[in-house]
């Protein structure tokens, strides 16, 4: 195993790392949602929240497969998070990744506006921002890299004209192409539909991963 790998399994699950910085980020984070729920009951429009579920499923389904690529190479994942966290819960996942990315969606939605026609240099005002913020996130995500505390292991994540658009790509623009396919769902129960089915992938990749085969990413 790489160093960074093992440096990610050290601690791993470790609830004597956590911080008490979490606890007011927690808070934050249910501010946000309660704001969301609270403003969802009154008008009957669910979609931030919805979004916001949205991108952290797609999150959590790719730090699934990312640790099933490290169990099936016995190497790296194709990404690790070896830095300094309060708790790290899977090998290129943490409470702090966890975190933003439960407010992502959120942050997104509220970008747009209510004129579903309105374009931004030629493009669908919600496929712009999908397309910025994605960008966007590569740009820090290439940060995080130069600064050690996220790292891509196999060629095709190294930072290079040719891992940058894989990294836009299954990196980040999915999530909100994701947030984009619910919240464009017609009924409620279209939009549930959804989010049941981007959780149930990763739920039941990790009840087969730890409950039956004993495996640790």
């Amino acid at each position: 195993m790489t160093e960074a790998t093992l440096q990610a399994l050290n601690g791993l699950r470790d609830l004597t790392m956590i911080k008490w910085y979490v606890i007011p980020l927690l808070a934050i984070v249910f501010y946000i949602y309660t704001k969301e729920i609270k403003l969802a009951k009154e008008t009957g429009n669910w979609n931030a929240v919805f979004a916001g579920a949205a991108i952290f499923g797609v999150d959590f389904f790719n730090e699934t497969w990312n640790g099933w690529i490290l169990h099936f190479t016995q190497r790296s994942a194709f990404w690790t998070t070896p830095g300094d966290t309060a708790l790290r819960t899977m090998v290129g996942w943490n409470i702090e990744i966890m975190f933003m990315f439960a407010i992502v969606g959120i942050i997104f939605y509220n970008t747009l506006t209510e004129n579903k026609k309105i374009k931004i240099l030629g493009l669908p005002e919600m496929w712009f921002w999908a397309i910025g913020y994605s960008v966007f996130c590569v740009f820090v995500e290439c940060l995080l890299n130069i600064g050690g505390h996220l790292v891509w292991e196999y060629p095709c994540w190294y930072l290079s004209l040719k891992g940058l658009p894989l990294i836009f790509l299954i990196g980040y623009f999915h999530f909100y192409c994701a947030a984009i396919w619910v919240i464009t769902r017609k009924t409620m129960k279209g939009k549930i539909s959804v989010l049941v089915f981007i959780y149930s992938v990763p739920i039941i990749m990790n009840v087969l991963a730890f409950g039956f085969f004993g495996w640790n990413y």
